[in-house]
């Protein structure tokens, strides 16, 4: 018999995964773009310009939909446990 673990996924997990596969495409878009992402992506957080951010590959449009405040929560979370 097989062993059949229940996995179980909250809503913050999901909200995570969405927030780290839009981080992505921002970041390549930006580097694809020829622009520090990192630097690009930072800007945008602190001050909510989103002229930091390109609209190449829909990117600027895809990072407004991300909460500011829930994505600094995330990335701190995930600095801190890794």
């Amino acid at each position: 018999m097989l062993d059949k673990k229940t996995m179980t996924f909250t809503v913050a997990d999901d909200k995570e995964l969405e927030m780290r596969r839009t981080l992505t495409v921002v970041y390549d878009a930006l580097k694809q773009k020829g622009y520090n992402p990192i630097s690009q992506i930072v800007g945008y957080i602190l001050s909510e310009d989103p002229t930091y951010i390109t609209t190449y590959n829909n990117a600027r449009s895809l990072i407004r939909k991300v909460d500011r405040d829930e994505l600094l929560q995330a990335m701190v979370k995930a600095y801190l446990t890794d």
